[in-house]
């Protein structure tokens, strides 16, 4: 009996790849760039399960293109690039891989946010520019983290991450999430809205998911609202954050300086936000180490793997 068919649409680690092709007919986009979308359409005729990344739109015309399909497996938390309804209509499972890339990202969030504090980057770019002369009292003044204020947009794993990684520097975490239950969170944190987090604190993370509420959750309205010494760090979604309004801000002082993962358009980010020093930019790399990408892929073979054999899957969305 032949194998079902799987396309998997971009390079993945090599454990998920042996894991897939024991069970399906493998076929891949075997590169590190995103594949076109001709290429996409033409790839998903035959194939009963797709293994896909964020960055590949799955909307109707796609589905619609792959009559067999059955399950869409998605190497990422987030599946706002996937038509829910219409799949859900189609009896198409899709599925995400949470909870084993929350430390990584946390990590980083944490990078980013000391990064900015203390100027990392733009110091090491003054320093290779030959133009270190020696210490003096007023040379790259950063803005302390310890015993300061951080606030979370967004208190799910990823969010309860970065505030367990705050308490090692002695800070206050306020916390804003509209859909998470305040008895699911340590009394440790203080639950406020979100003007009075971005009016208070030092720190600001944002940890949400991408929905029709959150884009453009961070506008000019609240930026305003922010202080000139404080740190905004994005490491969930880049829409959630309004870039023309931002990048006025990081230009006006009116913040210290941005932390960001993500961008609104990505991977096209404005001149004007490159041109600001203050900026540490990132091309989205919260969950890029070997062992979180390992296990993210995996967990997606294993989402296929599960729907095609007739189990329920780790991770289902729908």
């Amino acid at each position: 009996m032949p194998k079902p068919g799987i396309f998997v649409t971009r390079n993945i680690p090599q454990p998920a790849l042996d894991r897939l092709e024991e069970v399906f007919s493998l076929s891949i986009h075997a590169s590190d760039q995103a594949i076109t979308r001709a290429q996409l359409l033409a790839a998903v005729k035959e194939s009963e399960a797709l293994l896909c990344l964020l960055t590949d739109t799955i909307d109707r015309e796609l589905l619609d293109a792959a009559p067999k399909l059955k399950c869409v497996s998605n190497l990422a938390v987030g599946y706002n690039n996937i038509d829910l309804e219409y799949a859900s209509s189609r009896n198409i499972v899709v599925c995400n891989t949470p909870g084993v890339l929350t430390e990584s990202t946390a990590d980083l969030t944490w990078a980013l946010l000391l990064a900015c504090a203390r100027r990392v980057v733009e110091g090491d770019s003054f320093v290779r520019a030959g133009r270190f002369e020696g210490w003096g009292p007023m040379l790259m003044l950063g803005v302390d983290v310890f015993a300061k204020t951080l606030g979370i947009i967004g208190m799910g794993r990823i969010g309860s991450a970065v505030a367990r990684r705050a308490e090692g520097f002695g800070m206050k975490v306020l916390w804003f999430d509209p859909l998470i239950d305040p008895q699911t969170v340590s009394a440790k944190y203080e639950r406020t809205d979100l003007r009075h987090l971005c009016a208070s604190s030092d720190f600001i993370s944002i940890h949400a998911p991408l929905t029709p509420a959150t884009r453009h959750l961070i506008n000019a309205e609240l930026l305003a609202l922010m202080r000139p010494h404080t740190v905004l760090v994005n490491t969930a979604r880049g829409p959630i954050v309004n870039e023309a309004a931002l990048i006025e801000a990081l230009r006006d002082n009116g913040i210290f300086a941005a932390g960001l993962d993500v961008f609104e358009h990505e991977p096209e980010i404005p001149a004007e936000l490159l041109a600001q020093d203050n900026a540490v930019l990132l091309p989205h790399i919260g969950s890029a180490s070997v062992e979180t990408r390992t296990k993210m892929a995996l967990m997606a073979a294993e989402n296929a793997i599960a729907v095609i054999q007739g189990t329920e899957p780790p991770a289902r969305v729908n």
